[in-house]
């Protein structure tokens, strides 16, 4: 999560110990069961009750819109900022998964002076592109934000080339058609409120970034391990797991990304596949996100699902 227009994002420590190889744990099948539900249970305009200040469902395999809620109205959006960091490194022309990116002091100090939730990541450990996306992603690190848009931007100094990534960030999203949203940061922490979006523009973004390979194998993760040399010769093994209860919990989730800011409140952007059908959702400032993603998949599917909602970890971000 971060803290968006000067707002306090919550930090976690993602448990390191020594060892010496990587592997990411996918989704787990959820003990999640649904059942048909009867014709006057789905309403014929909506999911009811959402309680969101915006909102959006989208049938992805369609590309058609089934429900809104003040779709385009522009709010803040808080880590799911990161989505766009994600989507911008893997477009990347001849992106290299597996270049080692070396953690700078800075990004630690970064860490220390916004208040943002952080993977752990150490100074001098040698981690990769693909690594720092789910280091970014599933805890919502800013450090490994920071990392990524320092590598992929262009510039002499650290501070020019996240400048240089934020604005490709921004090009990024006009290229897909998100009019109302804008980025003045990689990771959702802004102390200017210039970093907005909409329920709409984010399905968008979400229909995008499924369609990349590594970025759905990131975001449906629960939890994984990551093995990189560290900087005393040695090798640590990075812990982290995913904020996003919907995972192992609601039968089919695959993701995306959560949010969370005390001006843009609890957000998230999440999909699921059933039957070979996926619907993607957006909720915006929404205090009841998770029984709402899933009243807005329930009625996309047509259907009920009994859902014993995934306990977090300790430690786990409450992002």
């Amino acid at each position: 999560m971060g803290r968006h227009g000067g707002n306090a994002v919550r930090r976690w420590g993602a448990a390191v110990i020594a060892s010496t190889a990587a592997l990411a744990v996918a989704a787990p099948v959820a003990s999640a069961q649904a059942a048909p539900a009867a014709p006057a249970a789905r309403a014929a305009a909506g999911p009811s009750g959402i309680a969101a200040k915006g909102a959006y469902l989208l049938d992805n395999s369609a590309n058609k819109k089934l429900w809104s809620k003040s779709p385009d109205t522009k709010r803040q959006m808080a880590s799911i900022t990161k989505l766009m960091t994600a989507v911008v490194v893997l477009d990347t022309r001849g992106v290299n998964l597996n270049k080692k990116v070396t953690v700078k002091k800075a990004y630690l100090d970064y860490i220390r002076t916004s208040g943002g939730s952080a993977a752990d990541l150490k100074q001098g450990d040698k981690l990769t592109v693909k690594q720092l996306l789910y280091g970014m992603l599933l805890p919502s690190g800013c450090d490994a934000a920071m990392a990524l848009a320092d590598t992929f931007g262009s510039g002499s100094t650290t501070a020019k080339r996240t400048k240089s990534f934020i604005s490709k960030m921004n090009k990024k999203a006009d290229a897909l058609g998100m009019t109302k949203t804008q980025y003045d940061s990689f990771d959702g922490i802004s102390t200017h409120g210039a970093n907005y979006t909409t329920a709409r523009d984010l399905s968008k973004l979400a229909r995008h970034a499924l369609g990349n390979a590594t970025l759905r194998t990131v975001v449906k993760s629960v939890g994984t391990e990551q093995k990189a040399p560290a900087a005393n010769g040695r090798t640590r093994t990075y812990y982290w797991n995913s904020s996003n209860k919907l995972l192992g919990s609601y039968n089919g989730a695959i993701g995306i990304k959560t949010g969370t800011g005390t001006a843009a409140g609890k957000c998230i952007v999440f999909a699921a596949k059933r039957n070979g059908r996926t619907v993607v959702g957006v909720l915006l400032g929404d205090s009841k996100r998770y029984p709402d993603a899933k009243k807005m998949l329930d009625w996309a599917f047509n259907t009920r699902t009994k859902v014993t909602w995934r306990q977090l970890p300790a430690g786990t971000p409450q992002d």
